[in-house]
């Protein structure tokens, strides 16, 4: 893998342009390579060992405590001494000032190699980087500040059992905790009370204390709650109480494991289900306060202003959903690299020559058959695509940080219209790829003797979790294509032009440039068609088969962009294998996989009714 990343990254990203910037002016490509080097060494003798022992010692409660195998502690303490917790925030913090992308880049190895192992980390860099965006001075610096340390590590708490992506229903209420809860030094102080389920890295004890952040409502002085994500506010509730110094005061907070979900994969991650404030942690109650009048409740620690929750865990859900991107990808390259690996040590078969195979010849690798080849070069088109994708996000991320007013805001446009895909089209292709890894395999694939069996169980979470595939679709048709007058598209659709027209100059590539364009005018077809009657119901019918389209499209560009550069780099006598096989990926992605696109339109343009108007009771 890791020439592809030095490939996309200095090739076709030109990484070491960011060095010219005064943010990251103290970095070159040396102190990226020795970034990533250290991070590959890590996930190699850290994680990726113990990848299956972490899938088979799955998390286990004991009535007091979580278990987790040795290895995951080991693990993750290699982690958090690497300092990469805190690798891009600024150096006061404890940071490295290391752009996004890097940082993405290098943490693509622990994704690669224990995917469960590296959540907790990903949940607390989202965590910690949304309490330096919204949260006050005593908050950074009392609970971002030890997270980026890891010292303590980090959750989000959205969903509850009645309420999973509709997190307008959400019942978890927040009342002030007496009359000096205004004036507490970290923040106005809440009592909550509540439930909350799908809580990845909810309990453990590989930190010294855990940091929620949970989503509730603050009941007007009528006892009612605001309707809607319009009353949803945010909160800090610490499993542990935390004095203003940082330093732990001994006292539990009312926050109780109610239970562990066993999955069918992602094992190496605790997920949890949470109750808050049923008083079996029972703390301080302060005169007045607290939900039954007498300090009933989990303490929590109201963030920035009341009623604008779920637009700060955006900040949280957005960098994760890149953050589940890129492991969805990881996931189809670990299993991309190891059929590849079987593939060329399998002997099975004969050619076919005029006669018919000759069965006094000796047999051949599987590699040498087409189908075999055709099953290798979709997971290498699907994951080397999706790599492309995060690392093109992750470096937009660092444009709109550090870039010009304009272009700055041209990335953050651009990121807001890709965000939907950069989670969803890795989750579902790549997990596609995971597939055709356990088919090269053969029987061998569908048994635990060979890890592909596992890479495909941890990768069909990420279809699901940080916003469901769903979802996706109806946030990019029914939010981002359409926000601001379309703008967004129309930024997106003028990358893609400046793309094609690049590669209609070159001649190997005019006909995938062509077959792009084509494409691209269909998705602008296909988005007014869905619109035409300016009902939701009628355009979000299909907002599945969109959001598959528009994901494909999106590919396809991004491969004909580093197909251009592989053919510059070939004309200029690089690596000949190593590039012709990137312009092998790029020529399959537009002949196997584009062409899928007009049956997914098909239905976008005709707001095909039939799943809309399938009745119950026909089913």
């Amino acid at each position: 893998m890791r020439p592809t990343l030095d490939f996309l990254l200095h090739d076709w990203l030109g990484v070491a342009s960011l060095t010219e910037r005064a943010r990251f002016a103290d970095h070159s490509p040396e102190t990226f390579a020795s970034v990533l080097d250290t991070c590959e060494r890590i996930a190699r003798e850290k994680f990726a060992p113990y990848n299956r022992l972490s899938d088979t010692e799955e998390p286990h409660f004991d009535g007091d405590r979580v278990h987790l195998p040795e290895c995951t502690h080991a693990a993750l303490a290699a982690y958090v001494e690497s300092g990469m917790l805190a690798a891009a925030q600024d150096y006061e913090n404890g940071g490295m000032q290391l752009p996004c992308v890097i940082e993405m880049a290098a943490n693509s190895f622990f994704s690669m190699a224990s995917v469960a192992m590296g959540g907790y980390a990903m949940l607390t860099n989202g965590n910690a980087n949304l309490l330096m965006a919204h949260g006050s001075a005593a908050q950074k610096e009392v609970f971002a500040k030890n997270e980026f340390a890891g010292r303590w590590f980090g959750t989000m708490c959205l969903s509850e059992p009645q309420a999973g992506s509709s997190l307008s229903d959400v019942a978890t209420r927040a009342v002030p905790d007496g009359p000096d809860s205004e004036s507490d030094p970290l923040g106005p102080r809440f009592r909550l009370k509540g439930n909350k389920m799908w809580i990845s890295g909810g309990e453990h004890e590989i930190t010294e204390n855990i940091v929620h952040l949970v989503l509730a409502k603050i009941p007007g002085p009528d006892g009612k709650t605001v309707p809607g994500v319009k009353g949803i506010s945010l909160f800090i509730v610490p499993k542990k109480l935390v004095d203003t110094e940082g330093r732990l005061t001994g006292e539990r907070n009312d926050v109780a494991l109610a239970g562990l979900n066993h999955k069918l994969g992602y094992r190496g991650t605790t997920n949890t289900l949470l109750n808050f404030g049923e008083g079996r942690f029972p703390v301080r109650a302060e005169q007045g306060g607290g939900l039954d009048g007498k300090g009933a409740g989990a303490i929590g620690y109201l963030v920035g202003e009341p009623g604008r929750g779920l637009a700060y865990m955006f900040h949280m859900m957005n960098e994760a959903r890149i953050g589940v991107g890129l492991g969805a990808t990881m996931l189809g390259y670990a299993g991309y690299q190891a059929s590849l690996e079987y593939a060329r040590q399998r002997p099975q078969g004969r050619p076919m020559g005029p006669g018919g195979k000759d069965a006094s010849q000796p047999q051949v690798p599987i590699i040498q058959h087409a189908d075999v080849k055709r099953m290798l070069l979709a997971q290498k088109a699907y994951c080397e695509g999706a790599l492309a994708l995060e690392l093109y996000c992750a470096r937009l991320v660092d444009e709109q940080a550090t870039g010009d007013g304009a272009q700055a805001a041209d990335a953050g446009l651009l990121l807001e219209v890709l965000t939907p895909i950069a989670k969803s089209w890795p989750s579902e292709w790549c997990l596609e790829a995971n597939s055709l890894a356990i088919q090269v395999h053969g029987g061998y694939g569908y048994t635990r003797d060979f890890p592909v069996e596992q890479y495909w169980r941890d990768n069909r979470l990420n279809m699901i979790h940080e916003g469901a595939h769903g979802i996706q679709g109806l946030d990019l048709l029914g939010r981002k294509v359409v926000m601001e007058g379309g703008q967004g598209l129309a930024l997106l659709a003028s990358k893609v032009h400046a793309t094609i027209e690049r590669a209609r100059r070159v001649p190997a590539l005019a006909e995938p440039a062509s077959a792009l364009a084509q494409a691209l005018a269909r998705i602008g077809q296909a988005t007014q068609a869905a619109w035409a009657t300016g009902d939701p119901q009628d355009a979000l019918a299909n907002a599945t088969p969109y959001l598959q389209a528009f994901g494909h499209t999106v590919l396809a560009w991004v491969w004909l962009d580093v197909a251009l550069r592989a053919q510059q780099r070939l004309d200029e006598g690089g690596d000949a294998a190593f590039l012709q096989g990137k312009l092998a990926a790029a020529r399959y992605f537009f002949r196997y996989e584009l062409p899928r696109i007009g049956a997914w339109l098909g239905v976008v343009e005709s707001r095909d009714p039939t799943c809309r108007d399938m009745q119950d009771d026909w089913f």
